[in-house]
C-alpha cells in the first residue's frame, strides 16, 4: 500500500473525501485552517499523481454511486431552496398578477395556480375536474397562468385567450379549448374564437398587443423560476407541484394550504 506524506493510500483518499464534501460529519471536526493544509497536500499530491484517484476509482467503484447520490441530494436541496425563494419574491406576480385570469371565488382563502399550456393532454385531464373543485369549495381561488410551450399553436392559442378575457370570455374560450381535442392550427382556435361569439376584429387588434406577449414571456420566466419546466405544473399555497395529480391529491394539497392560513 503506497504511503503519502506519513498517510496510507486509503486515508489520503479518505481525506479528500472530506475537502470534497462527501463526509460533512468529519469535516466538522477540522478547523478552517487545518481544512485548507488538507486540501493544499492533498492537491500537491494529486498533481502529482494524476494516476490516484483514477486507480482508487478502479479498486474501488461503489465510491461513484456514493458521491452520486451525494451531489444529487445536494441539487435536490438546491433546488428546493431555489423554489422558496421564488415562492417569496414572487408572491403576488404568482397569484396577483392583474392580467392574470382568475376563477372560482376572487377573495377566497386558498389560491390555486396553474401553469398550463392548450395541447397538453395531462393539462386537459386534469381539467376534467377543476371545474368541479371550484363549484365544491366556495373558498377555492384558481388563477390560469399561459404556459405556452409546446409549439407555435400552443403560444397562438394562448394569445387568444388573453384577448379574449379583454372582451369578458376567458372561461368561455378556455373551457372550450380545454374540453375539446389537441390543436392542430391557428384556424381551429379562432373557430372557437368565433363560436364562442367573440369580437374576431377586435380579437386580432388584441392579440398584436405586445403586452400580452411580454405577459406570457414573463410568465414562462416566472415558470423556470419555480422549477415548473413541463406542464402541468401548480402552485398552491407553499407547495410547488409537478404534473398532473388526481383530485385527490390536489384536495390534500388544497387542505394543507388552508391550514397553513393559504
Amino acid at each position: 500500500m503506497r504511503r503519502i506524506f506519513g498517510t496510507t493510500y486509503h486515508a489520503a483518499i479518505g481525506i479528500l473525501l472530506v475537502v470534497l464534501g462527501s463526509a460533512p460529519a468529519a469535516a466538522a471536526e477540522f478547523t478552517d485552517a487545518q481544512k485548507a493544509e488538507i486540501e493544499r497536500i492533498v492537491g500537491e499530491y494529486i498533481a502529482k499523481n494524476p494516476e490516484f484517484i483514477a486507480d482508487y476509482l478502479r479498486e474501488n467503484p461503489e465510491i461513484l454511486i456514493e458521491v452520486s447520490e451525494i451531489l444529487r441530494a445536494r441539487q435536490i436541496a438546491l433546488e428546493e431552496e431555489a423554489k422558496a425563494f421564488a415562492l417569496s419574491a414572487y408572491r403576488d406576480q404568482i397569484e396577483r398578477h392583474p392580467m392574470t385570469p382568475v376563477s372560482g371565488n376572487a377573495k377566497g382563502d386558498v389560491t390555486l395556480v396553474e401553469f398550463f399550456d392548450y395541447n397538453c393532454g395531462y393539462c386537459k385531464r386534469v381539467f376534467s375536474y377543476i371545474p368541479g373543485l371550484i363549484k365544491e369549495d366556495p373558498n377555492l381561488r384558481v388563477v390560469w397562468k399561459e404556459f405556452p410551450i409546446l409549439g407555435p399553436v400552443s403560444r397562438y392559442a394562448a394569445t387568444a385567450a388573453m384577448a379574449a378575457d379583454r372582451q369578458g370570455k376567458y372561461s368561455e374560450f378556455h373551457n372550450a379549448v380545454m374540453g375539446g381535442g389537441r390543436l392542430v392550427s391557428q384556424d381551429q382556435v379562432l373557430a372557437i374564437a368565433e363560436r364562442i361569439g367573440l369580437d374576431m376584429e377586435r380579437l386580432r387588434q388584441d392579440m398584436a398587443d405586445p403586452a400580452i406577449e411580454a405577459y406570457l414571456d414573463e410568465t414562462i420566466e416566472l415558470a423556470g423560476a419555480l422549477g415548473i419546466n413541463g406542464t402541468p405544473g401548480f402552485v398552491v399555497g407553499g407547495q410547488v407541484i409537478a404534473g398532473a395529480v388526481s383530485k385527490e391529491a390536489m384536495l390534500q394539497a388544497i387542505d394543507l394550504a388552508r391550514k397553513n392560513g393559504g
